[in-house]
């Protein structure tokens, strides 16, 4: 019997459409790609998409940055964040967070995950009464959304502020809440493989005036913070222009041009994200040696990446990831000991210094594999590349 094979790339994004490139080539042959670069008269397309995106997110005031890190750094300065502060950020993220925090000067104090990969909210609790910190940076990471209802409650107990990073979960909602709005502030990426593609960018979304006023002056606007699309008034730049610093983070006119042509389409998107992520839970949910996440019913999340737990013994993983490999199938892994891809964990961020370590979130990423859902793939191919886990995993059971 022929084995089973996928041809597929999981790192193809779809095209962008065509009047999106006839604008952006607009703006290349006008020469003026810089955000403040504008006629008399004439809105950037910077200031058009930080207004637009504002809308759809449900905040008063957003800015467009030059990628989702950079936002999330801005977002601790200008929520306040003093050289030494104490963040509480959950252990299972990506290497951008806790670069943000080191970029802003605070000192991370990661929180233990649960077997879901949501934040320990029982051990939040306990680091929030332990280490003083002052500020929450929770990553709704690969777009799995934890209580919301516990974790504001813990905040607010604590005097913690909450700042949601939320580069895998735009366009979601808990309860009927957009993931963004529950914090002071939040951050989201427009990096490749992110909900809208520019290649690089961000946002940062905020209700809080002097929040806004010191992330935009912070980003470089100069004296030119009236230019932007959804900002405060000139009473909230006063209280702090002179007072903040310039790191230097905008946007483009191109890249905003191309990002104001996806956000039209994003609900579509995310229709398509999950009819394929549903497709795979499916496939890979025959095995019965493989953990997949359980989903609150209220958690209307974005499944543009999937994970799950094979039951297999330490030793097999590697050969598990090689096996799919071999046949087409990109799979990452988080539990190998030296970092891979984008696979870092917290053992692997070494500038920080001795971490304590986090014994359950070890175990549970010692398991923990990941596969993005392109939107290039069809409904059956998600359902062959599940095939060709479960196979995969059977082999070495």
């Amino acid at each position: 019997m022929t084995e089973l094979r996928f041809s597929k790339p999981f790192t193809q994004q779809e095209p962008i459409d065509e009047a999106t490139i006839e604008r952006v080539g607009d703006i290349l042959r006008g020469g003026r790609l810089h955000r403040y670069n504008t006629l008399n008269g004439e809105t950037a397309e910077a200031a058009l998409l930080e207004r637009e995106y504002a809308k759809w997110q449900g905040a008063k005031y957003c800015l467009a940055c030059s990628s989702g890190g950079y936002a999330l750094h801005v977002a601790l300065r200008a929520a306040g964040l003093q050289h030494g502060d104490k963040v509480l950020a959950n252990a299972y993220t990506l290497a951008p967070v806790p670069g943000a925090i080191h970029n802003a000067g605070g000192v991370p104090v990661f929180v233990e995950i649960d077997d879901n990969w949501h934040v320990d909210i029982d051990d939040l609790r306990a680091k929030a009464a332990d280490s003083e910190a002052k500020f929450f940076m929770l990553s709704h990471m690969r777009g799995h959304i934890a209580d919301m209802d516990r974790i504001c409650t813990v905040c607010d107990e604590f005097g913690l502020t909450l700042v949601e990073d939320c580069a895998h979960t735009m366009g979601a909602f808990w309860k009927g809440k957009r993931s963004g709005n529950f914090g002071r502030v939040a951050a989201f990426s427009a990096q490749t493989y992110k909900h809208i593609n520019s290649g690089e960018g961000g946002f940062l979304t905020t209700d809080d005036a002097d929040i806004a006023a010191r992330a935009i002056v912070m980003s470089g606007s100069y004296m030119l913070y009236g230019s932007h699309g959804a900002a405060p008034d000139e009473e909230a730049f006063a209280r702090v222009k002179l007072q903040t610093p310039n790191y230097s983070g905008r946007m483009d006119n191109m890249r905003a041009a191309i990002l104001r042509g996806q956000l039209g389409v994003l609900e579509e998107n995310v229709r398509r994200w999950n009819e394929r992520y549903r497709v795979l839970e499916r496939g890979l949910g025959k095995s019965g040696a493989i953990h997949l996440a359980d989903r609150a019913q209220h958690e209307a999340f974005v499944g543009s990446s999937i994970q799950f737990r094979p039951q297999l013994s330490p030793t097999a993983f590697e050969p598990f990831i090689e096996g799919c490999a071999s046949r087409g199938v990109d799979v990452k892994w988080f539990g190998a000991d030296e970092p891979k891809a984008f696979t870092s964990r917290f053992d692997s961020w070494q500038y920080l210094g001795r971490l304590p370590d986090l014994p359950r979130t070890r175990e549970v990423l010692s398991q923990t594999c990941d596969m993005r859902v392109p939107l290039t793939f069809s409904l059956d191919d998600c359902a062959v590349v599940a095939q060709i886990v479960r196979e995969e995993v059977a082999r070495l059971v």
